[in-house]
């Protein structure tokens, strides 16, 4: 579907958004968009804002991202900064240091509620907003997180939890027809998950839900106020609950991550206070990132394979192929569609200034639907050859550390819901929250068709 680039730009952009200041120190700044550039931009990022059903915004962000690249591989932002278009340029600033992170002095300098919310300065002192050296002490210290042998561990324990989820759709959609996969399986799945590895008791896991998709606005690109207002409250509840989680495992620690964490930076910190901080912040983001992720892929593999039955029928006779799906399900529909770095010195990209203190707006989703990428790219197949190379979980210093449990999580759930539900179907429509940066599928209705479909497929 084609967007029409006559529509205004969109209103719901906020002045003092729309003219983000730029740093005093900066040595040059950028040129100011051209005019019919900025505007189709604007339009276009308005349309993939929306959550409207039926082929446009959130149900289908690609002809927007298409059109987003027609503008050019590297085009200035309605409101400041540049926005990265395709997968080569996007690579490149993802691998490249000089590229930083949007962090807490960065936020401060803007001087605006935007940046300087509490659940914008909380967020941005998070090992991913991090900038070295700090952000290189911090992956030291926690080296490896989930390697093999510890993914080896969580196996069986994330196996268990599928077997959960599962039974508590099969038991709604019994009882009342159809059920919430999303809500279900989509959040109950990735929660659980890092819940059990961090120690956190399961009865809270319903509210750290909550808190955790409330706090994600803040990290929108335009977010209104009262998103903001939801944002705020959410975050401090958070940071609120890791305290108190991580005084209390402080007193009687355990086995789990939680206590390994606050062992570890006993010895490495030597401010008690700024140890517990770091482990709180680590915790946070930990629930954080596992579940935003994590849902979108688990919610993306019912919803891509439902629209292809034949190849979910394909991957019921070869579950080998079930790795290399899952990466095609998050090459097709990443979790993250748009990060940000922040240049770090007057330099271009594409022929396009970037002046120093500017945002740079990766878009991953439009990266990933680049034709110079990956042929044909708004084909899902699953059978695609060779490795991929995309950007779902970032690149660089700043690669997701939790890339190894959400494969797993996204593996041992398509084994499991393909072979024991053959004749799952998608009800209605999916419900999109109105995001850009993180898509987040809010509903998924599934239900049990009386009959499996059949399909002739080669070998």
């Amino acid at each position: 579907m084609s967007v029409d680039a006559s529509i205004a730009c969109p209103q719901s952009v906020p002045p003092q958004q729309a003219q983000q200041s730029v740093p005093a120190e900066s040595a040059e700044a950028a040129a100011p968009p051209a005019p019919d550039v900025s505007r189709q931009v604007a339009v276009l990022l308005s349309r993939l804002r929306s959550a409207r059903k039926f082929g446009d915004g959130q149900s289908n962000p690609w002809p927007a991202y298409e059109k987003l690249r027609e503008c050019g591989d590297v085009v200035p932002s309605p409101w400041g900064g540049v926005m990265v278009t395709s997968y080569e340029a996007a690579s490149a600033v993802l691998r490249d240091r000089s590229y930083r992170t949007p962090d807490l002095e960065w936020r401060l300098k803007q001087g605006e509620p935007r940046w300087t919310s509490p659940a914008s300065t909380e967020f941005s002192q998070m090992i991913m907003l991090l900038n070295a050296p700090e952000h290189t002490r911090q992956r030291r210290v926690l080296g490896n997180t989930f390697d093999r042998g510890t993914l080896d561990q969580l196996g069986a324990v994330v196996g268990g939890l599928v077997d959960g989820v599962l039974d508590e759709l099969e038991v709604r959609m019994k009882e009342d027809g159809e059920a919430d996969y999303a809500d279900i399986v989509g959040d109950g799945l990735p929660v659980a998950a890092v819940g059990r590895w961090l120690g956190v008791p399961a009865a809270d896991y319903r509210k750290l839900r909550d808190w955790t998709h409330g706090q994600a606005w803040s990290q929108e690109l335009f977010p209104t106020p009262a998103q903001l207002a939801v944002a705020d409250e959410s975050a401090l509840n958070l940071k609120a609950y890791f305290e108190d989680l991580v005084a209390e495992r402080t007193k009687s620690p355990g086995e789990d991550v939680l206590s390994s964490w606050i062992r570890a930076w006993s010895e490495v910190e030597k401010d008690p206070q700024q140890a517990a901080t770091i482990v709180q912040r680590l915790a946070t983001f930990s629930i954080m990132a596992g579940l935003e992720t994590t849902s979108n892929l688990l919610n993306a593999a019912m919803w891509l394979l439902d629209r292809h039955p034949d190849q979910a029928d394909w991957l019921r006779y070869h579950p080998e192929g079930i790795p290399a799906a899952t990466e095609e399900i998050l090459r097709y529909d990443p979790a993250v569609s748009i990060t940000t770095r922040v240049g770090s010195r007057s330099d271009s990209l594409s022929d396009i200034a970037v002046g120093k203190g500017q945002l740079v707006y990766v878009c991953i989703g439009s990266a990933h639907h680049d034709p110079r990428f990956i042929a044909d790219p708004d084909r899902f197949d699953v059978r695609r050859p060779g490795p991929s190379r995309h950007l779902a979980f970032g690149q660089g210093a700043h690669f997701c550390l939790g890339a190894g449990l959400g494969r797993l999580e996204g593996h041992v759930l398509l084994r499991k819901l393909l072979t024991r539900f053959p004749t799952l179907r998608v009800v209605s429509e999916p419900q999109w929250e109105p995001r850009v940066a993180f898509r987040r599928m809010a509903s998924l209705r599934v239900g049990l068709a009386p009959k499996p479909r059949f399909y002739s497929f080669g070998a």
